[in-house]
């Protein structure tokens, strides 16, 4: 029994060292296990732990103001309210939208919108719910948060453009960045970003768009943000300003002289080649596009027969119609094909071949010479010129003048036009050039083609003999000193005579724009040209019996009215191009709208202001 009794103390004492063993190797692993989580891996699990508690959300960056020359804003940022999902709070995302339409308006639309964005996107992506919405509606969302699992405020900011439709098609619109634009930049991911999709805004994004920050948050277990914790280091730096050279004040003025018309207007500085007015009309308004357009709004835009969305100014072409002929009349005296005193007897048409070619004064003009034939627009004058001279001559000087070329002011949008010659036709349709279509190319008629800033270049160019380009920014206009700007490789002679015409037409009582009565700034005169473009060739029935009336005709089959002028005469300092759509004579409605506009760009001009304050006091008996 004793025996019995040692041997099962000797089991038990074996059993307890094996239990007590085995309990101090537990105790030692997890006493070494808890020595590297708290010891050797304390620095990693505290920053994981750090990042379960804090987080980081991108700042994104204010966006660059466009200004005007006068630092007047053109477009500017506003307070834009909204709501974001965060997919990876939602559970139950119908009910949530359930939920949200009892505050905000939520159509279907939109609805399938946030359905399909919340799938596209990952779960850390935060999508735009609703936005653009007023103080009361966000601020009762605010007070709801609570039953709003997944939903969080924000404050963003809304592209603004104060000028609306008069300067949309320079300034163009920011609009959310495409679908299937790839990138990894996290700033363009971001819900409700917005890029420049046309105009300045596209032109100079990056310019404007800035740097993204970043923003460092305590957040609670349910995501919830307890407290910003902002890095000075780590602030959003905005986009820079970019400044125009455009003129807020006489770009407004120059869209209210042409309302309702489909129009375009282009003034050029002659002296730096900066642009102050760059006009398409009718324009649309690109908050619509900044804040998101409807489908019918934008429906509406594309059915309107005059255009809308079509920047008329950079790239409509239209045939330059008589504004054409003051650079066939450099043409003709550079090669010497007339003395310019030549007088040419217009009848009122002349035949070639068995065709017909008549001059827009049905009894003729009589005997007229360079300056009478600029002045009173003569097309029997100019068709003579243009045969002399032959398409490829008149080709070679329209280049020099800026027909040919795109000036899209780096913007895009632009249209170089066409001004043909004999390989061109080769090319174009295998048959060779015609007299026929020389005589009426130097009319400006026929193939030719041109855009309006062409005509201000063109202008400008006749005025001061100088290459002129023109440019849309202000860090691209040369200070005084630096200014070089390339002679045109004509003489004096040549374009002195272009511009005799051209005062005469405005300034002669038989000019074509006498009626005008001048600028009346004094003795400042204007020079300028008309032209009437021509959209439909009038059958001979027609002219047998009686042409019919511009108003007679639908708008569509209206001839096109341009002007084109600069002054002052003697020192020019602004070159206009005005072409109105389907809108008739280019001295009845055209050349009015360009001579107001010209006037208000001198008015603001310190040179013309000086010399209108001196001739005043030289008329008062006061020292000048």
């Amino acid at each position: 029994m004793a025996r019995r009794d040692e041997d099962s103390g000797a089991l038990f004492t074996r059993r307890a060292l094996v239990l007590s063993l085995a309990g101090l190797a537990g105790f030692g692993a997890l006493s070494a296990r808890l020595y590297k989580l708290q010891i050797l891996e304390s620095d990693r699990y505290r920053g994981l732990s750090d990042e379960n508690q804090f987080n980081y959300q991108l700042l994104v960056p204010s966006r660059g103001r466009i200004l005007d020359r006068n630092g007047v804003p053109l477009a500017e940022n506003a307070d834009n309210f909204r709501l974001l999902l965060e997919p990876e709070q939602v559970h139950d995302l119908d009910a949530l939208l359930v939920q949200l339409s009892k505050i905000v308006t939520l159509t279907d639309a939109g609805r399938a919108r946030i359905k399909k964005a919340a799938r596209r996107r990952s779960k850390s992506t935060a999508v735009v719910l609703v936005e653009n919405l007023d103080w009361s509606t966000f601020a009762k969302a605010n007070l709801l948060l609570p039953e709003l699992s997944g939903v969080r405020p924000d404050v963003a900011e809304l592209r603004v453009y104060p000028d609306g439709p008069y300067m949309a098609h320079v300034l163009g619109y920011v609009g959310r960045v495409p679908e299937d634009m790839q990138t990894d930049e996290p700033l363009l991911r971001h819900p409700g970003f917005r890029i420049g999709r046309t105009g300045v805004e596209k032109a100079k994004d990056q310019l404007l768009r800035g740097e993204a920050g970043a923003l460092k948050v305590e957040v609670s277990a349910l995501g919830r943000v307890v407290r910003e914790l902002p890095d000075p280091a780590t602030r959003a730096r905005p986009g820079k300003d970019v400044v125009l050279t455009l003129d807020r004040s006489i770009q407004n003025f120059a869209a209210n002289r042409l309302e309702g018309q489909s129009a375009a207007v282009c003034a050029i500085d002659i002296q730096t080649g900066a642009v102050p007015v760059l006009l398409s009309t009718p324009g649309f308004d690109p908050n619509l596009f900044a804040m998101g357009i409807s489908g019918t709004d934008y429906k509406a835009l594309l059915a309107d027969d005059h255009k809308p969305l079509f920047n008329k100014s950079l790239g409509g072409t239209y045939p330059p119609a008589s504004c054409f002929k003051p650079v066939v009349a450099v043409a003709a005296l550079t090669h010497g094909v007339t003395d310019g005193k030549e007088r040419i007897r217009c009848t009122g048409k002349i035949k070639l071949g068995d065709r017909e070619f008549h001059c827009w004064k049905r009894k003729g003009h009589g005997p007229v010479n360079m300056l009478g034939a600029i002045g009173t627009s003569c097309d029997i004058y100019f068709y003579e010129m243009a045969r002399r001279l032959g398409i490829d001559r008149i080709h070679d000087t329209a280049l020099e003048f800026g027909f040919g070329h795109n000036f899209d002011l780096d913007i895009g949008g632009g249209n170089a036009g066409l001004v043909p010659d004999q390989a061109w036709k080769r090319a174009r349709f295998g048959t060779s050039w015609s007299q026929g279509e020389t005589l009426i190319s130097g009319i400006g008629q026929g193939y030719l083609a041109a855009t309006p800033i062409q005509l201000a270049v063109m202008t400008a160019r006749l005025a001061s003999g100088r290459k002129v380009v023109p440019h849309l920014m202000v860090q691209d206009t040369p200070a005084p000193d630096e200014l070089d700007v390339q002679g045109l490789d004509y003489s004096l002679e040549a374009l002195g005579a272009a511009r005799a015409g051209m005062i005469a037409v405005c300034e002669a009582p038989w000019g074509t724009a006498h009626r005008l009565g001048g600028l009346g700034l004094g003795d400042i005169q204007m020079a300028g040209k008309s032209g009437t473009g021509q959209v439909r060739r009038i059958s001979k029935v027609e002219r047998d019996d009686r042409v019919r009336k511009n108003n007679e005709l639908p708008w569509k089959l209206r001839d096109h009215a341009l002007f084109v002028t600069y002054a002052p005469a003697d020192r020019p300092r602004y070159a206009v191009a005005v072409v109105v759509e389907h809108g008739g004579g280019g001295s009845s409605v055209a050349a009015p709208p360009a001579r107001d506009i010209l006037r208000e760009l001198l008015r603001s001009d310190p040179v013309t202001i000086a010399r209108l304050s001196g001739a005043e006091q030289a008329n008062n008996g006061a020292p000048t």
